[in-house]
């Protein structure tokens, strides 16, 4: 099985390079651009402003009193109740809603604001990349956003807080009036929408002094862009667990930590971590790619391209693959949107329809996919990856399907949901779960998996159709205790094996789906749309 593998994945990758991949990125590919800039726009004129179609908003902070707990043992917050302290509004977020903060006008970045001594304050500004800039077309630009705040500032990027052990200014704070510097945006196009969010701070903060903060100045560079995607310095940030039920806490701990490893995605979709060699492998639909993330840190195209090259490709959103699974034998099982079918990868690189019609009509888009342990495969066939989706004139089935492929039988299993999505097995595969994506009808079903592999007594086993938040269900992976975790409205949900929810996992960007990985098996990969990030947790995951 290694050897094979091995042969397998030399074979990829040698057919990734013939197709015309790019090569591999490291960290130091995604360094801040320097030098002259091919255009600038300055945010402190009413012209620039106008422009980016922005509005500065502005607001002070309070410091609030705030219940915590104090170090324990492990030198976590784990010991007895104690009160620290806070502030109020955390406006970081991307859709912190600040339409009630009073509006400034440009020019006046300069006045001196908050409140003196020790203070804190917020600038909040949402930039429309335009279509031209004078002569200059920024399309697939890489733009660095540089500011300067009297004393210390912080800049939040479409409600991320991104920093690594040792940075020194970026996103983070640079030095006592020191100059902010950080890429905002790659591979630009026009009318692409960037929230940007500017803490800043009096300082010294141990001799608070008798001044105010104010923006020194504030604009846009832009620079020729990077070809694609790059790999970064695996980064921290901001998280947050809304904690349901006590049981939360043995899963991700008292302080958890989301790392950021690569950005630049179209999508990031259908993770999977290949033990026999120790990285991950994503699918960027959008992009017609196969990523791969090793683990010391470098991204590559892997495959290229990883769904459909028709000719009509152009009218196709999400033309490549999406749910990457591995066999028995290890070897990659793909789902492809535009092709409409799944296929596994042979060792010489070859590829092998395992499904591609019911019938004798053609699949819609398979989407998920997962192998139980007696090797039969299983995926799910919403209409996503069509152009037009439900709607598409190439659709050839009337419903959106749920398959068993063995023994090259392909076999309908249900199809009862308007978009099944992510799927997965109980650890003792007892039960099959299945995520809808059906804005109107958020619903995990839970299935009793027969003796022959069929599915029976479908149930709703939990309901989210009534949480805030625009996102269905999508991408679903099961731990070794049987709690389900659920890419739904406005997070990743994590249910017990009862159907209880215990809490929601709040990255950056909303996850769609994720893969457990790393050589232990509890760090979960999480593909946040334009990024991949990882997640440290305390429970192993089932995976292949």
């Amino acid at each position: 099985m290694v050897t094979n593998m091995n042969i397998c994945m030399r074979a990829l990758i040698g057919l990734a390079l013939l197709a015309g991949g790019a090569g591999t990125t490291r960290a130091e590919d995604a360094a801040i651009p320097s030098g002259a800039p091919q255009a600038t726009i300055d945010l402190a004129t009413n012209g620039g402003v106008k422009l980016i179609k922005g509005q500065w908003r502005y607001s002070d902070t309070k410091i609030i009193t705030a219940d915590f707990r104090s170090a324990g043992p492990d030198g976590q917050p784990t010991g007895k109740p104690i009160k620290t302290y806070d502030y109020t509004p955390h406006a970081g977020g991307a859709d912190f809603d600040d339409l009630k903060w009073p509006a400034i006008a440009p020019p006046t970045l300069s006045q001196r604001r908050a409140t003196g001594r020790l203070c804190f304050n917020w600038y909040r500004i949402k930039l429309t990349i335009p279509d031209r800039i004078g002569d200059y077309d920024p399309t697939g630009a890489t733009v660095v956003f540089e500011t300067s705040v009297d004393d210390y500032a912080e800049v939040w990027v479409d409600g991320e807080l991104t920093r690594a052990l040792g940075q020194v200014g970026g996103s983070v704070v640079g030095g006592w009036n020191a100059t902010n510097r950080l890429v905002v945006g790659r591979n630009l196009k026009p009318r692409q929408q960037i929230q940007l969010a500017v803490f800043g701070a009096n300082g010294p903060l141990s001799n608070p002094p008798t001044n105010f903060i104010y923006m020194r100045f504030a604009k846009l560079e832009f620079y020729p862009g990077t070809r694609g995607p790059v790999a970064i310095t695996p980064s921290e940030v901001n998280v947050e667990i809304v904690r349901k039920d006590p049981a939360i806490e043995a899963i991700v701990g008292p302080n958890p930590k989301i790392f950021k490893l690569a950005e630049g995605f179209k999508f990031t979709e259908g993770p999977i971590w290949v033990r026999d060699g120790g990285y991950l492998l994503f699918s960027d639909p959008n992009s017609n790619i196969i990523y791969k993330y090793t683990a010391d840190g470098q991204l590559s195209v892997f495959r290229q391209p990883s769904g459909y090259e028709g000719a009509d490709i152009a009218e196709y959103g999400q033309p490549g693959s999406n749910g990457l699974t591995l066999d028995n034998q290890g070897r990659l099982t793909a789902d492809q949107h535009g092709n409409r079918r799944v296929i596994r990868i042979e060792p010489d690189g070859s590829e092998t329809v395992l499904a591609d019609r019911f019938e004798g009509k053609r699949l819609n888009s398979p989407n998920d996919l997962v192998y139980k342990s007696d090797g039969a495969l299983y995926f799910t066939d919403p209409p996503f990856g069509l152009p037009k989706f439900f709607a598409d004139p190439r659709k050839e089935l009337p419903f959106s399907g749920v398959y068993r492929v063995a023994d090259g039988r392909v076999q309908l299993l249900t199809s009862e949901l308007t978009g099944p999505n992510g799927l997965a097995f109980s650890p003792d595969e007892k039960y099959f779960y299945l995520a809808d994506w059906d804005e109107k009808r958020k619903v995990v079903m839970r299935y009793e998996v027969q003796s022959d592999g069929t599915l029976a007594n479908g149930k709703v086993f939990f309901d989210m159709t009534s949480a805030p938040g625009e996102d269905a269900l999508d991408g679903m992976k099961v731990d070794q205790q049987g709690n389900l975790y659920v890419s739904g409205p406005g997070g990743l949900w994590v249910l017990s094996p009862a159907g209880k929810h215990l809490g929601t996992i709040i990255a950056p960007k909303h996850v769609h789906n994720m893969a457990w990985g790393d050589e232990d098996g509890k760090t979960l990969y999480l593909c946040g749309r334009s990024a991949l990030y990882r997640m440290p947790l305390k429970v192993a995951g089932v995976r292949p």
